[in-house]
């Protein structure tokens, strides 16, 4: 890696094959993967639904100019806002890029230039988007961030009060990922949702890491009081393929016209082929249900590992953290020795993202390599 720029903590481990829930490493090591490329993989490793799109449009056209007829981009919008009140799509290629361009969006849809943002939150490492992020680690040594991103105490009824009639925009994860896998209350959204319509400003949700089925709904915000006006989707949308998505309530086609936005890439034929079977698969009710039933059982399992390293159990769906009085990289190492990928929140939380069509049994399996690993670690430090 030496030709690379360092800007990740890279673990050694290399999947050379992937299917499903597993992934195997160059010396033949399966892994369980309740990591899935950070919620990328919803359907799991290469889905044979998935594979046979992609593999199809591989044989018809890759590549486009936007300034062309996609009409997969038309199926897949339509997909992603039937039963919505979102009445438009624009397609991208990642998170960031969604949360910039509905970031342009919303100032130019209210003429402000004043967003609330949330502290601990989350949003993409372009440069507008570390400002919106609530956490100053990812800011350090970059100089003076985009003006007008005001963070606010997350649940706090009290940090309302910074919506004012100069806010373009309150900026919300309704589940804070990389913030510790917080989950908003529903009372506060209430409140929040009153204060943004009584002075005019918009609600964009970031669903990068929640939409697309992982909470158990469609999106999150369909089980909330919420009613955003601008929807940022990824991760999720294309099974590993990159995919990003804006979804926008009426007006917007007023706002984005000709000229006014854009992406070379977005909305490819390949990322709208991978879309598109994607959400074939996860908007189906039968999948919701089993992502609910499965998050369920994944919950009720982790509630009862006994040890008193952990503090709190919490999430909603298949997105899931696991709150512990230390720092979590060495479990983390231990359980991937063990064979099981997870992700951190945070120095002390441990995140599960598995499969949205991991079964039981795959869960009974990570828990007892948690079992054992949590085991371990207690007998060293008694």
């Amino acid at each position: 890696m030496e030709h690379l720029l360092p800007t990740y903590q890279r673990r050694e481990m290399e999947a050379v094959q992937a299917s499903g829930s597993y992934v195997w490493d160059a010396e033949g090591k399966k892994y369980l993967d309740f990591m899935m490329g950070i919620a990328v993989c919803g359907t799991g490793h290469r889905h044979p639904h998935v594979e046979a799109s992609i593999a199809e449009q591989l044989g018809k056209v890759w590549h486009m100019s936007n300034l062309f007829r996609i009409s997969g981009q038309e199926t897949v919008a339509e997909q992603l806002i039937s039963g919505t009140h979102f009445k438009g799509a624009f397609f991208c290629n990642s998170g960031a890029e969604a949360n910039e361009g509905a970031y342009k969006l919303v100032r130019k849809w209210t003429g402000r230039n004043r967003v609330v943002s949330f502290s601990q939150s989350f949003h993409g490492r372009t440069f507008a988007m570390m400002g919106a992020t609530g956490q100053e680690k990812i800011k350090q040594g970059f100089g003076p961030m985009v003006e007008g991103f005001d963070h606010v105490s997350y649940n706090s009824f009290e940090a309302l009060e910074a919506i004012t009639e100069q806010t373009a925009a309150v900026w919300i994860e309704l589940i804070q990922g990389e913030g510790g896998v917080i989950l908003a209350d529903d009372t506060w959204l209430d409140a929040l949702m009153e204060r943004a319509q009584r002075v005019g400003a918009k609600i964009v949700v970031d669903e990068v890491q929640t939409g697309i089925g992982r909470t158990g709904t469609r999106y999150a915000y369909e089980s909330t009081p919420l009613i955003p006006d601008v929807v940022t989707l990824a991760k999720g949308l294309g099974s590993g393929f990159p995919v990003g998505a804006i979804l926008a309530a009426q007006g917007a086609e007023e706002v984005f016209t000709p000229g006014t936005h854009g992406s070379t890439f977005g909305g490819n034929p390949l990322a709208m082929a991978a879309a598109k079977a994607t959400l074939e698969l996860l908007f189906d009710q039968s999948a919701l249900e089993h992502i609910e039933e499965t998050g369920r059982y994944l919950m009720d399992r982790l509630s009862k590992l006994k040890t008193p390293s952990i503090v709190d159990v919490r999430g909603k769906g298949l997105m899931v953290g696991i709150e512990m009085t230390e720092e979590v990289a060495p479990v983390i190492d231990a359980l991937q020795h063990e064979g099981l990928l997870v992700a951190p929140a945070g120095p002390n939380v441990i995140r599960l993202l598995p499969s949205l069509f991991v079964t039981k049994e795959e869960i009974a399996q990570a828990i007892r390599m948690m079992e054992h690993v949590l085991e371990q670690k207690a007998g060293v430090r008694g």
